[in-house]
């Protein structure tokens, strides 16, 4: 009988995964891919900046179980002098730091209400890891456009991607 019970709360175990990957198949279906960043414009007291400089670099992989990871650098990241990530000097970290983003972890997609989550499994802003970020979008053509209203530099971002090819 255990076993039988065991083997129950397993199969049901694995179909709620199943089914959690098949939400995400129908809702985040247009998300699956790989984008190339356009552009990160963040507004904070009425000005606007670009993030991550003027040509700024990223890319945005989901995958069709939706899993995820972003990565953000300014195109002119210095170079750490001494050539060891470990023993950069600290004007070299404050740049790169400043010049950079990234984060992991599973996306979900609320069609209804055009809006995605990130459940972020870890970042390099760790204020972000093991939270949940919502962001409205929008998608036209091959353009993913989203807003981060708690933008991790403050003020508010808006993100455009566009889907490699």
């Amino acid at each position: 009988m255990r076993r039988v019970c065991n083997l129950t709360v397993g199969l049901s175990f694995l179909g709620a995964v199943l089914a959690a990957g098949d939400a995400f198949a129908q809702a985040g279906k247009d998300f699956v891919g790989t984008w190339t960043l356009v552009s990160a414009v963040t507004e904070q007291g009425g000005n606007k900046t670009d993030t991550f400089g003027s040509n700024p670099k990223g890319i945005l992989m989901v995958d069709a179980n939706g899993r995820y990871v972003i990565a953000f650098s300014r195109a002119d990241l210095p170079k750490v002098a001494s050539n060891n990530r470990t023993t950069a000097t600290a004007e070299e970290n404050k740049a790169i730091v400043a010049g950079s983003l990234a984060h992991f972890g599973t996306l979900s997609v609320n069609a209804a209400d055009k809006t995605f989550t990130f459940k972020i499994e870890a970042a390099t802003f760790p204020n972000w890891s093991g939270t949940e970020q919502k962001r409205p979008f929008t998608i036209s053509g091959d353009q993913l456009r989203y807003t981060a209203a708690g933008a991790s530099g403050g003020g508010t971002a808006t993100v455009v991607w566009k889907r490699a090819k």
